[in-house]
């Protein structure tokens, strides 16, 4: 089973941001809808959705910040997990970024999300000894 993969269109932003809940990769203090326009408005940035039979089964957020890439939202219907299709979308996302330069990707993913640690293992990535910080400006 393959994805056919493209860049998001505004009609689908709904549908992503449902299966993103269905994920469960959203927190009420980051509003996936408004990540999503701040990703389509910058050309640094982009979400690709996958498909199987023009049904959004896979997506992610993916870009960079001048110096290095990051990937966000990497998701995949419960119904349609362990079946390579999120390493394809993943792959996907990796290729955009290639595709404008860039040569490292920063990853964040939350210590209680547990069950993706192996999945980005597997994929190549390892921890990094460093301390994340965040702040929020509004």
């Amino acid at each position: 089973m393959s994805l056919q993969i493209s860049e998001i269109t505004k009609s689908e932003i709904p549908e992503v941001v449902a299966l993103w809940q269905k994920c469960e990769l959203t927190r009420p203090w980051n509003d996936p809808g408004r990540d999503i326009d701040f990703a389509m408005s910058s050309d640094n940035a982009t979400i690709l959705v996958g498909k199987i039979e023009n049904e959004i089964v896979a997506g992610v957020m993916t870009g960079h910040d001048g110096h290095r890439g990051a990937i966000y939202y990497l998701a995949v219907d419960p119904a349609h997990q362990s079946k390579g299709l999120g390493r394809e979308i993943h792959n996907a996302a990796v290729a955009w970024l290639k595709s404008i330069g860039v040569w490292k990707i920063n990853l964040l993913v939350r210590n209680q999300n547990e069950k993706v640690h192996g999945f980005y293992q597997k994929l190549g990535y390892s921890t990094n000894e460093v301390l994340s910080f965040g702040k929020m400006l509004d």
